[in-house]
């Protein structure tokens, strides 16, 4: 159903084995970052950031990632010179275990919506919430024109300049443009932008980014009259068909907010996509061990 730009596209016989890694923990956003100037380690399997802050102390953080056992990566960290480094954690899952190395809990744990594609897309359109199918019957239904691309390296493109205002309206942040950007020239073909157009007009945009076997679906705008139009729901629907077409097996649609952007949460969700419940976000910092066990004990739960 898309119209496509001459551009480099995931290959169509030679699909991805099926392997979902957040994006943050993946090799494609450590070119990206290595683009802008950053130093990522990939230590033990598991992508670590680290910078030094004013008055030459060292951090590192460590997020999205598998922290079910944390000690091979302890002492990788102690191999590259980070033992007494302070850590950031933020695992992939609840891992209320960190708190017997010592680490305490910070920011109890967030939701993101996880969209299974690996199905029979019949069974995935069935699976669609009530109300989300009858809107993309009503997209279906109207005269718009989608096309696929890989981001065009501009900064002013209009996608970056909506979503801008829109973080701004809504007190968010986001990626800096130029690591987008960088994604996208430092992976050939993997971030992939989706347009639908009334006329000559375009009236919704998603950008998303793919990475090895799984996408995040990364930025999105609709603007008032592709709402009436239906036009976003239609637009993920067909993005999500291509990707799975193209053996991406899973879509990661971002955190779920259901008191700040309730409606964007029934979006989401009304997809069939599963809630996945993150790990929360701890503090670590290894010369002290587990002294500081006791005050994790008084969160435990909250982060389990």
């Amino acid at each position: 159903m898309f119209d496509s730009a001459p551009d480099p596209d995931l290959p169509a016989t030679a699909a991805p084995r099926c392997q979902p890694r957040p994006l943050q923990q993946s090799p494609e956003f450590a070119r990206a970052l290595m683009a802008c100037g950053q130093d990522p380690l990939m230590l033990d399997g598991t992508l670590v950031l680290h910078r030094r802050l004013p008055g030459g102390l060292r951090l590192a953080m460590v997020n999205r990632a598998d922290l079910s056992r944390p000690a091979p990566m302890m002492a990788a960290l102690h191999a590259a010179g980070l033992g007494r480094t302070p850590l950031i954690l933020s695992p992939e899952a609840p891992s209320p275990h960190l708190c017997r190395l010592g680490a305490v809990p910070l920011v109890t744990p967030a939701h993101t919506a996880l969209w299974d594609l690996s199905g029979d897309p019949d069974l995935r359109r069935a699976a669609l919430h009530q109300k989300w199918r009858n809107r993309l019957k009503h997209g279906e239904a109207q005269n718009l024109r989608l096309t696929r691309q890989t981001m065009p390296h501009d900064v002013r493109h209009w996608l970056f300049q909506a979503d801008a205002r829109q973080q701004s309206a809504r007190g968010y942040r986001s990626w800096p443009i130029g690591l987008t950007l960088a994604y996208a020239r430092e992976n050939k073909g993997q971030a992939k932008l989706f347009q639908a157009f009334e006329g000559k007009q375009a009236v919704a945009a998603i950008l998303i980014l793919t990475h090895g076997g799984a996408a995040t679906y990364h930025i999105a705008h609709t603007t008032a009259r592709g709402k009436y139009l239906s036009a976003h729901p239609l637009l993920l629907w067909e993005a999500a068909s291509w990707l799975s077409s193209k053996g991406i097996c899973q879509l990661d649609l971002g955190l779920i907010n259901t008191e700040d952007a309730a409606g964007l949460a029934r979006f989401k969700l009304g997809t069939g996509a599963r809630l996945h419940r993150l790990g929360g976000t701890w503090g670590f910092w290894p010369p002290l061990g587990r002294l500081l066990r006791p005050l994790a004990v008084f969160d435990r739960r909250q982060m389990t």
